[in-house]
């Protein structure tokens, strides 16, 4: 398992709002006609695949609760279905940095609120600032604060925390601490303004490489933690005690006893340590505290737990282990709020055999141990796993005892015991959420059963796709961190990553257009051959020969036919081979480093890329030439593909914002390009089925066409585009790669940076996005408020918000109403919906059913229209009963 998450380069990317422009814009006179299509979007499943460095129980109402991830964005937990719902899909390509959380906050005095500080990389990487997005929806929907500095969701440290706070006496109050020796901040209107409290003494000082150049290990971590003492406080008033953890090791904890006006550091608390975690016991008085020598979340060789007591000041070292005997940090820590005097804490950075969880009843006077040896190699285990539901955590691994697998995990930075149920506990891990709903059988001397807890929360980077016109396989995707899958079902999660080799990142991938059992990919691995193939349709690989020099996967292509490929690795020069990479031979002509891509009819061509000049190769890749194509991107942002069923035709995306930057297309062989006009930005393109009644392919890209970003499709070679994503659903950057489906017309999939595969079908007519028909009315009172959020010509964009004002749950609902200016929902989200004439009805989709009585639920939609009229709903009918209008 590689310890590092994908990095993207920045793209010289422009800031933007965290809605895009609304999803239909009506062309311009050097734009090709622009019109937009209702998709629905789902996940390829997973299930995971990356860090989830903070999980956030609500400490007032039972079941509420959010992960955040490094690059991945925010989820919301849905209990009906024991799932996960993305809340970030919303960020858009010019913030795509905002997809990294580094702290979530869920509010204990109106449990709607949420609020995220987010951020991805705090060096040039990021070419945006952070914000504090806040969320009166449990994060439907949100608004955003830009902070004058960055955030780093994705940085050394991340898995500290939580760094932004919500005061539980007076909820308008909010801290959140800063990277980069920008300190500690604070909001006193729920989150719209911020302002530094520059009476905090200390910014932090710890960085984990100080000779770092390029500023991502060599940032000073800052403010890690706030923790309020709500005993110190009554309802409306700021609450007095407040304790803030700082990046420093000699000066880790500060506590302010008025309110945040001034602040001390606590006399007599260890030094040498960084405290990765503060949890607060108001009952018993006790402020518990997770030490580890570094920042982590990979690295980490000693650590200790404490427990201080608020009211003497008394430490006290409650380690479950002598300091001698660690070989980690502690960092996971989490109190049974049911029961405060029982705590837990991990070993987030013992990587071998496992990590370790500890669990003391006794205010950590004694502890006990998730595994111990019973005789040396092996284990004894309190624990039972079950990864049925994911079995690729297995990571197709036989280790020799004491290694099991598949492991408890590592980086094990979030632990919680649910605050309403003892019995209930999660846990991140650098893969997936482990959690258990028998915890107490610890106590009892059983064994408790952990199982992912995940499904929902997608979390891959993805390099590559592709989709073969025939096989088992619909889907060989190539991945960060855990190589990639071949899915046979895009609703299932397959039973194994990739192995024989096990690549830590797979990079490329290829199959042979004409043989589609014949597959090819690349990757890296610390050690070991970095090529691999397959004669089954990816069922089964078998690993190449690496030539002299290879140390990173680079691009790969399969001929036509299967009979050779051309292999383009990092650390030396492009190679061609005929057979399966027994040996290889340089290709003459092309340069290092050099963008591979075959010709989907002829065998013996390929094309490559570097630089600006485009290559061919009509010798099987023995010698290259430069085509005297020019006016291409000069840079190496840039993919290609050649079309299936026609020689020569190829198409090329990329470039960058101070260059050529666009889609152009070849059909000689890329003797000569023609750029496509109106395509103002694009950086993928890909191929799927043709329209009925068409006989060129479909195509797909990333791109910025008539002014607007997005996920567009083309069905008369580029002389049209409709734009087939919408603003709820952008996914940050989505330029690494696309492809769509040679079966199903209309099937598109999207690579993201951390949000997984995503694809998206053509909504049918009356499609009901997933929502199941409620159980008969829901009875009580209701209100519902609408807003157009965006409008335009001939469209526009609305939210509504549908509150139970009653006094009993609802399972299931339907709200009604009807347009009265001939308006028609074009897409919907968090929620299906039926059409008929002018009258709608939306309906709950599986995981928003269950509304409790107070609580409320949102969706949106996009629709069109015609005319300068566009009307708000007159009346709202929730079954047979009308709602107030807010």
């Amino acid at each position: 398992m590689r310890r590092t998450r994908i990095l993207v380069a920045a793209f010289s990317l422009a800031a933007g709002l965290l809605a895009g422009t609304p999803p239909a814009v009506a062309a311009t006179a050097s734009a090709p006609p622009l019109t937009a299509e209702a998709y629905t979007w789902k996940n390829a499943r997973i299930d995971g695949g990356g860090f989830v460095p903070g999980i956030v129980f609500n400490r007032t109402e039972k079941n509420l609760a959010y992960a955040r991830t490094d690059i991945g964005g925010a989820y919301r937990w849905q209990q009906a279905t024991k799932t996960w719902t993305p809340l970030l899909d919303s960020v858009g390509w010019t913030e795509w940095g905002h997809t990294g959380v580094v702290s979530l906050a869920s509010d204990p005095v109106q449990p709607d609120k949420v609020y995220a500080a987010v951020g991805t990389y705090t060096n040039s990487w990021d070419p945006t600032d952070g914000a504090v997005l806040r969320s009166a929806d449990r994060g439907a929907t949100w608004q955003k604060t830009d902070l004058p500095f960055k955030l780093g969701g994705n940085m050394p440290g991340r898995g500290m925390g939580e760094r932004l706070a919500v005061d539980p006496n007076r909820n308008s109050v909010l801290y959140l601490g800063a990277p980069s020796g920008k300190g500690l901040w604070r909001s006193t209107d729920s989150g719209v303004t911020w302002s530094q409290v520059t009476s905090f003494p200390n910014p932090g000082n710890y960085r984990q490489d100080p000779s770092d150049t390029s500023g991502y290990a060599s940032d000073n971590q800052g403010i890690v933690w706030v923790t309020f003492d709500e005993s110190t406080g009554t309802s409306g008033s700021a609450t007095k005690t407040l304790y803030v953890g700082v990046a420093d090791k000699d000066n880790a904890v500060y506590r302010s006893t008025d309110a945040g006006v001034t602040w001390t550091r606590l006399a007599g608390q260890p030094t040498g340590y960084l405290a990765h975690k503060g949890v607060l016991d108001a009952v018993n008085g006790y402020l518990y505290l997770a030490y580890s020598d570094t920042g982590g979340p990979y690295d980490g060789g000693k650590g200790r737990l404490f427990r201080y007591a608020t009211a003497t000041g008394t430490w006290t070292d409650i380690s479950p282990v002598a300091e001698a005997d660690t070989y980690y940090g502690f960092s996971g820590l989490t109190v049974d709020r049911q029961h405060p005097s029982t705590l837990m804490a991990t070993a987030y950075s013992s990587w071998w055999p496992d990590t370790q969880l500890f669990r003391s009843t006794d205010g950590g006077a004694t502890w006990t141990k998730a595994w111990d040896y019973t005789s040396y190699p092996n284990r004894a285990n309190r624990y039972t796993m079950d990864v049925s539901s994911s079995p690729w955590l297995t990571f197709g691994a036989n280790p020799s005892p004491p290694e099991q697998t598949p492991k408890l995990g590592w980086m094990t930075e979030a632990l919680e015991i649910d605050p309403f149920d003892s019995a209930r506990m999660m846990y991140g891990t650098g893969a997936t959420v482990y959690g258990t709903e028998d915890l107490t059988k610890w106590d009892s001397g059983g064994q408790f059963s952990l199982k992912p807890m995940v499904r929902g929360l997608e979390e891959t980077a993805v390099n590559d796709l592709a989709a073969p016109p025939s096989g088992g396989a619909q889907l060989f995707s190539a991945l960060g961190d855990i190589g990639g899958f071949r899915h046979t079902d895009l609703t299932s999660v397959p039973s194994m990553m990739y192995t024989s080799p096990t690549f830590t990142s797979t990079t490329s991938l290829d199959f042979a257009e004409s043989d589609p059992n014949t597959v090819v990919r690349v990757g890296d691995l610390d050690s070991g051959p970095h090529i691999a193939f397959s004669t089954d349709n990816g069922a089964t690989w078998f690993a190449g020969q690496d030539p002299s020099g290879v140390s990173g996967g680079g691009t790969v292509a399969a001929a036509a036919d299967g009979s050779r490929f051309v292999w383009s690795p990092a650390g030396t020069g492009v190679r061609h081979t005929t057979g399966f990479g027994t040996s290889w031979a340089e290709s003459a002509g092309i340069p290092a480093g050099a963008i591979v891509e075959s010709d989907r009819v002829d065998a013996k061509t390929f094309y490559g890329f570097k630089s600006g000049r485009f290559y061919v190769s009509s010798d099987g890749g023995a010698t290259f030439t430069a085509s005297p194509a020019t006016g291409l991107p000069s840079g190496d942002s840039v993919r290609f593909k050649a079309l299936p069923g026609a020689k020569g035709d190829v198409w090329l995306a990329g470039g960058a914002a101070d260059g050529a930057y666009g889609l152009w297309h070849s059909t000689d062989g890329g003797a000569s390009f023609t750029k496509v006009p109106g395509v103002e930005q694009a950086d993928t393109v890909g191929f799927g089925r043709a329209a009925p009644g068409a006989s060129y392919q479909t195509l797909y890209t990333s791109a910025k066409i008539g002014g607007v970003r997005g996920i567009f499709r083309s069905t008369d070679k580029g002389a049209s585009w409709t734009r087939i994503n919408d603003d709820a659903h952008q996914w940050g950057w989505t330029g690494a790669a696309i492809t769509g489906d040679p079966r199903v017309y209309g099937r598109v999939y999207v690579s993201t940076n951390g949000r997984g595969v995503v694809y998206g079908d053509i909504s049918g007519t009356g499609d009901t996005g997933g929502g199941t028909d409620p159980a008969p009315g829901p009875t009580g009172a209701c209100t519902v408020s609408y807003k157009i959020t965006h409008q335009w010509a001939d469209g526009f964009q609305a939210d509504v918000t549908l509150a139970n004002t009653g006094s009993s749950a609802w399972n299931g609902w339907s709200l009604t109403w009807s347009f009265a200016d001939g308006q028609k929902v074009t897409q919907m989200w968090n929620a299906g919906y039926t059409q008929s004439g002018a009258t709608v009805t939306a309906r709950n989709v599986s995981w928003n059913g269950t509304v409790e009585a107070g609580s409320s639920v949102s969706f949106g939609f996009t629709g069109s229209r015609s005319g300068t009229t566009n009307s708000r709903p007159a009346s709202f009918k929730l079954g047979d009963r009308t709602c107030t209008v807010a």
